[in-house]
C-alpha cells in the first residue's frame, strides 16, 4: 500500500494513524532470487512487488553533501571470484561476485593531516552541489505526497570510509585536530547546501548512515559522540528543524544501546534497523524511550529460516499493542537472508498482515519501495 508523506510523518511523530506500516526495508541478499525461482516464485515475488508492501515514495532534495566528483573508479584485477578496483574515495576495494553487496576496502586514503588536505577539496562547498532542477522536481513531487529527504555524511561513517574503523577510532584520541577538521569541513558543506535548499522547499526527513556498532557494542562511546559528532549533527538539525523538518533518521547496524541517549541529544528521533541478534529489542526500547524515539525494522531476519511457529512468535512479540501506538515501521532488521524458504517468507508477510488486521496479500495490488532511508 502506498502511503503519502503526510501519513508517514504523522506515523513517525506518534500522531493519529489507523495502523503501523509493514515494510521490506532492504530486499534480498545476493543469490536468494535464484533460490526462490527454483521454488516457483513469480517474477512479482522476485522483485518484491507481489507482496503488497507498505511504502512511501521518496525523492532526494537535490543537494550533494558528500564527496564531490571524487576519483574515477578503475578495475585493477577481475576474475570469476572477485573484482579489485579503485573507488571514488581513491581506495582499493575487493568485491566477491555473487555473494557480497558491499566491497571490502583494502587500503584508505587518509593517514594524517597531509593526506587529508590532499582530498579535502572533494568535500568542500561548491555551487554545483545544488541541483536546482532536481530541487524543483522535488517540490512538485512533494505537493503530490512524495517524501523529500536529504542525506548527510555520517559523523563516524565518513572518517571510517577515509581511514578505516581502527584508524577513525584512534584518530579521536591521537589526532583530534584531524577528526575535527574532517567533520568541520563536511558540516560547513552540508549546512550551506541544505540551508539554501530549505529556503525553497521543506525537507521532510534528514538521513544519516553510520553503522558504528557490532554485536558486542558501539565502536565509539557517548563521550566521543558528544565531543566530535554532536556539534556537526546539531548544527544541521537545529537549522533544518527551525525551517520545518520534523524527522532525523539514523541507520546503524549492531548493538547501539550504549549510545542511543547520546544520539538523541544530537537530535536523532528515528533509528533503524534495530538488529535483534545484536541485542536490540524494540519492545524494551519503546518502554524506555516512549515517544522520544521512533523505529524501523526490529524483526529478526534469522527467524525466517526457522519454522512457522517461530515466525509467528517473533511477530506477535514485536507487533504487540504497545508497539502499535505510533512511531513504528515493522520490517526485517536487514536483507532477507539466503536460505529463506519462499513459503516461510509468504507466511511471514501474511502473518504480519493478520496481526495488523489486514487481509492476506492482494496479488492484484503490486508495490514495493525500499524503506531503508
Amino acid at each position: 500500500m502506498k502511503w503519502s508523506r503526510e501519513e508517514y510523518i504523522e506515523l513517525m511523530t506518534f500522531g493519529q494513524v489507523e495502523r503501523q506500516m509493514f515494510v521490506e526495508l532492504f530486499g534480498p541478499l545476493v543469490g536468494l532470487e535464484d533460490e526462490w525461482r527454483k521454488h516457483g516464485a513469480s517474477e512479482d515475488e522476485i522483485d518484491l512487488t507481489g507482496f503488497d508492501w507498505d511504502y512511501v515514495p521518496t525523492i532526494d532534495c537535490g543537494g550533494n553533501t558528500g564527496i564531490r566528483g571524487g576519483f574515477t573508479p578503475r578495475i585493477i584485477e577481475e576474475n570469476d571470484q572477485y573484482i579489485i578496483q579503485t573507488d571514488e574515495y581513491g581506495r582499493k576495494t575487493k568485491l566477491y561476485k555473487g555473494v557480497a553487496t558491499i566491497p571490502l576496502p583494502l587500503d584508505y586514503p587518509v593517514t594524517d593531516m597531509d593526506s587529508w588536505l590532499k582530498i579535502k577539496p572533494l568535500f568542500e562547498f561548491h555551487e554545483d552541489r545544488i541541483d536546482w532542477d532536481k530541487m524543483a522536481e522535488a517540490k512538485r513531487a512533494q505537493a503530490k505526497g512524495t517524501l523529500v529527504i536529504a542525506g548527510i555524511p555520517g559523523g563516524f561513517d565518513l572518517p571510517r570510509q577515509l581511514m578505516g574503523e581502527e584508524g577513525a577510532c584512534l584518530c579521536c584520541y591521537e589526532n583530534p585536530e584531524l577528526m575535527n577538521d574532517i567533520l568541520e569541513t563536511v558540516s560547513n558543506t552540508a549546512f550551506q547546501v541544505l540551508d539554501r535548499i530549505s529556503d525553497y522547499i521543506t525537507i521532510d526527513q534528514l538521513c544519516v548512515h553510520e553503522d558504528l556498532a557490532g554485536k558486542s557494542g558501539s565502536l565509539v562511546g557517548p563521550n566521543i559522540i558528544q565531543k566530535f559528532i554532536k556539534p556537526y549533527y546539531r548544527r544541521i538539525w537545529d537549522m533544518l528543524s527551525s525551517k520545518g523538518t520534523r524527522l532525523f533518521s539514523q541507520d546503524s547496524d549492531g548493538n547501539i544501546n550504549s549510545v542511543i541517549d547520546a544520539f538523541l541529544d544530537c537530535g536523532v528521533n528515528i533509528m533503524y534497523p534495530m538488529e535483534p541478534a545484536a541485542g536490540m529489542d524494540v519492545v524494551e526500547l519503546r518502554k524506555k524511550y516512549g515517544k522520544r524515539l521512533a523505529f524501523k525494522g526490529g524483526i529478526d531476519k534469522h527467524v525466517l529460516r526457522k519454522d512457522k511457529k517461530a515466525i509467528r512468535q517473533e511477530l506477535e512479540y514485536k507487533m504487540q499493542p504497545v508497539m502499535r501506538q505510533g512511531g513504528m515501521i515493522f520490517g526485517l532488521d536487514h536483507r532477507i537472508p539466503n536460505g529463506t524458504p519462499l513459503e516461510n517468507y509468504r507466511y511471514y508477510v501474511n502473518t504480519g498482515r493478520e496481526i495488523l488486521g489486514l487481509p492476506p496479500i492482494d496479488k492484484k495490488s503490486k508495490g514495493w519501495g525500499r524503506m531503508a532511508f
